[in-house]
């Protein structure tokens, strides 16, 4: 691999942090501090960890930094899910994300199975 950045996975984590972003700056202002940087923090640790990872000199190191990427995405996602149960996000907005947070995961995945191999 030559850079993170060359990776679809990074990429399309970063897409999606933008994403969060938007769709949080509707969150409470109260939540300010709670909900909001929490899930913010879930997304933006998606693609950190993609990108230390590749700059690791192992690629066993790499692959657990995929796996980080891989819990902060299942946390997100939790955290997406309670923001519709208690209407911070409307059915629509839950749906454009979750399938975004699919698509990253099952690239994740794949990356992950193609450095095992």
């Amino acid at each position: 691999m030559n850079n993170h950045k060359d990776l679809d996975a990074w990429k399309k984590s970063i897409e999606f942090v933008k994403d969060i972003y938007d769709k949080t700056k509707c969150f409470p202002k109260e939540e300010l501090f709670g909900t909001t940087n929490q899930i913010r923090r879930s997304a933006v640790s998606i693609p950190s960890n993609i990108a230390e990872g590749a700059a690791r000199n192992h690629k066993g190191e790499f692959i657990q930094f995929l796996y980080i990427s891989l819990g902060s995405l299942s946390e997100l996602e939790t955290q997406l899910i309670i923001s519709r149960e208690i209407k911070y996000l409307d059915e629509n907005q839950f749906k454009s994300l979750n399938e975004k947070l699919e698509i990253i995961r099952k690239l994740l995945i794949g990356l992950i199975k193609f450095l095992k191999n």
